[in-house]
């Protein structure tokens, strides 16, 4: 389990491909203190360190997960948002996020307001997936609020701190980014169309 709060970049060194999967090499600021077997959110993706050396770490992304996931789509050189996973007693400064990317979105529009950052995406509303205006979305593993919300469409609105620590910085009109919606929403959606049978 994650909080959605960054702790920093992770440099895409290589990427090898093993029949349907994904080795990522990897470099971040606190690869010394990671562990083998140890889950690490990676753009909102969590993924399991499996190499450990002094010069990068390891993990690999299955079929399964290039499809549902923007990773297929990373390339050598790019940085990704990464966090490791939540410590009994630590606080939790963001929301409940599982690391389990529900879909992915493009961001239709990134506009400038004096200080902060208006982002807007789209994504396929038939999935059944949902925001709520005011409610928590997780966007390329980053805890956001949402600001104004439609089927298919929201906004965030990012403050400098969170747009110069992020990968939020390089996101433009067009680009894909990965998403998991709210777990609570999710399970109250599942809930309430149960008792609908």
């Amino acid at each position: 389990m994650f909080t959605g709060i960054i702790e920093g970049f992770s440099s895409v060194v290589r990427i090898e491909k093993e029949g349907s999967n994904h080795h990522f090499f990897l470099t971040c600021p606190f690869q010394h203190e990671l562990k083998v077997d140890q889950s690490v959110a990676h753009n909102g993706v969590c993924l399991t360190v499996v190499e450990i050396t002094k010069d990068f770490y390891r993990v690999t992304a299955i079929e399964e997960t290039l499809q549902k996931t923007s990773l297929s789509s990373i390339l050598p050189g790019e940085k990704m948002n990464v966090e490791r996973c939540l410590k009994i007693g630590d606080r939790l400064d963001g929301h409940w996020v599982l690391g389990h990317v529900d879909q992915t979105g493009t961001c239709v529009s990134v506009q400038e307001n004096n200080g902060s950052w208006v982002f807007e995406f789209e994504y396929d509303a038939t999935t059944g997936n949902f925001t709520v205006e005011k409610g928590s979305i997780c966007v390329n593993g980053i805890s956001l609020t949402v600001v104004n919300s439609s089927p298919g469409r929201f906004t965030v609105a990012i403050i400098p701190y969170t747009y110069q620590h992020t990968n939020l910085q390089w996101v433009k009109p067009g680009s894909l980014v990965n998403l998991e919606f709210d777990v609570l929403g999710k399970y109250l959606k599942n809930l309430t169309q149960a008792y609908k049978h």
